[in-house]
């Protein structure tokens, strides 16, 4: 048999293969249905694995960005978005071709700082979603596909995740010269019971890239160093 017939017996298995169970229907009505590509038999089970840990990650980032704006109006209309929504859409509008943008290029250290300054007159959420953005980005190796011969760092999705701990203090504690938060986050519901749906949001983001980095690890063979933040400097875990 020539090479040629060989190779349409396997791409017709593996798209028999792709087409062989039917999609997961997700509570949220999402779907794991994926169209095939060959570029997927290149991916391996691991490869599908980061993808998806990715693309929760960023979903999370997400909402985040979208609950902060709608506690803090001010953000978004000083910057002059018609809505909360409209301000998270432009966010992270960069995504869709983000090998290609300039945010990648952003020094996301100074972005995570920008929003606590008591001189910044910009949308600081922006700056704080950013920077988690691109940091976050940068542990990906600022890739949105993985193949066989990808290499992940798992130290630095360990370091990403260090990070996201000292931001969330920081969103906790930081207060303007008057005493008030300087970005509303956390509240207290009128009953007085404690709503602590960004704290939820901030853990599930954590907790993503730290089993993440685990399987890495494990799979790489390369231990994690472990660190932690000083949350008094933000002095930040290097990606």
């Amino acid at each position: 048999m020539s090479r040629l017939p060989l190779v349409a017996v396997f791409l017709l298995a593996a798209l028999l293969a792709a087409c062989g169970s039917p999609p997961i229907e997700r509570r949220d009505g999402s779907s794991s249905a994926r169209g095939f590509s060959v570029r997927n038999l290149a991916k391996s089970d691991i490869d599908t694995v980061v993808e998806i840990h990715q693309q929760e990650i960023l979903a999370t980032l997400k909402t985040l960005a979208a609950k902060l704006y709608r506690r803090n109006p001010r953000e978004w209309r000083n910057a002059g978005h018609a809505s909360a929504e409209a301000a998270t859409d432009a966010l992270f509008a960069p995504l869709a071709r983000w090998e290609q943008s300039s945010l990648k290029n952003l020094p996301w250290q100074t972005a995570l700082l920008d929003p606590w300054r008591a001189d910044f007159a910009g949308d600081r959420v922006k700056a704080l979603i950013d920077g988690l953005l691109v940091m976050h980005m940068a542990a990906f190796g600022h890739r949105t596909e993985f193949y066989l011969l990808s290499e992940i760092d798992a130290q630095k999705l360990y370091n990403a995740a260090r990070n996201t701990e000292a931001v969330v203090w920081k969103l906790s504690n930081a207060r303007n010269e008057r005493g008030e938060p300087v970005l509303l986050s956390n509240s207290m519901d009128p009953g007085g019971v404690p709503n602590l749906s960004f704290e939820r949001e901030f853990g599930k983001l954590i907790a993503l890239q730290d089993t993440l980095a685990k399987i890495i690890e494990d799979k790489s063979n390369r231990a994690i160093r472990f660190g932690v933040v000083n949350v008094a400097t933000m002095a930040f875990l290097p990606i």
